[in-house]
C-alpha cells in the first residue's frame, strides 16, 4: 500500500469528524527534507485556523502511527484555485471543468493531457482533448489538477 493511501486511512476519520473533507495527500521527496502535503477542504471554504486545527489533529496520530519513521515537513492545505484531484469522486464531481492530467506511464503516446473532464467510468478518468476523448488508468495517475 502506498505511502499516501496509508496516511489517508489514519487520518480521514478525524479530519472528518472536525467538519473538513480530506481531497488527498501528497508525500513529495526530495531536497533536505520531505513535505507531507494533506489537502482539506469544507463548504464555508478554508482559513488559517482551519488548517492549524487539523494540523494539530493529524500530527497527535501521525506521531503515534509512524507512517513516515523519518523527519519530514508536514503542510495542511486548501485545495486550492487549482484543486488537485486524487479519486474517482473528484472526476466526476468536476465533470465539465477544465483540467491538467499526468500519467506516471504513457497512453496513447502521450503522458500530458489538458482538456475538459468527462467523468469517471470503470476505473479510468474521462478526459476530452481536442475532440477526442482519452480514458485514462486512476492506478496510473501521476498528478491532476484543475485549471484555474
Amino acid at each position: 500500500m502506498a505511502i499516501t493511501d496509508q496516511i489517508e486511512q489514519l487520518v480521514e476519520s478525524s479530519i472528518e469528524t472536525l467538519g473538513y473533507e480530506l481531497v488527498g495527500v501528497e508525500y513529495i521527496q526530495g531536497g533536505p527534507d520531505p513535505i507531507l502535503r494533506i489537502y482539506i477542504d469544507a463548504e464555508q471554504g478554508i482559513g488559517i485556523e482551519d488548517c492549524e486545527r487539523v494540523s494539530h489533529q493529524v500530527s497527535g496520530i501521525l506521531d503515534v502511527e509512524e507512517p513516515i519513521r523519518s523527519a519530514y515537513l508536514l503542510e495542511i492545505s486548501s485545495p486550492g484555485f487549482d484543486r488537485p484531484l486524487f479519486k474517482a469522486r473528484d472526476f466526476e464531481r468536476f465533470k465539465g471543468a477544465e483540467a491538467k492530467i499526468s500519467m506516471k506511464l504513457p497512453v496513447n503516446g502521450r503522458r500530458n493531457f489538458k482538456g475538459i473532464l468527462d467523468g469517471f467510468s470503470d476505473g479510468d478518468i474521462l478526459i476530452e482533448v481536442d475532440g477526442e476523448v482519452y480514458a485514462l488508468p486512476l492506478a496510473k495517475l501521476a498528478k491532476a489538477r484543475l485549471v484555474a
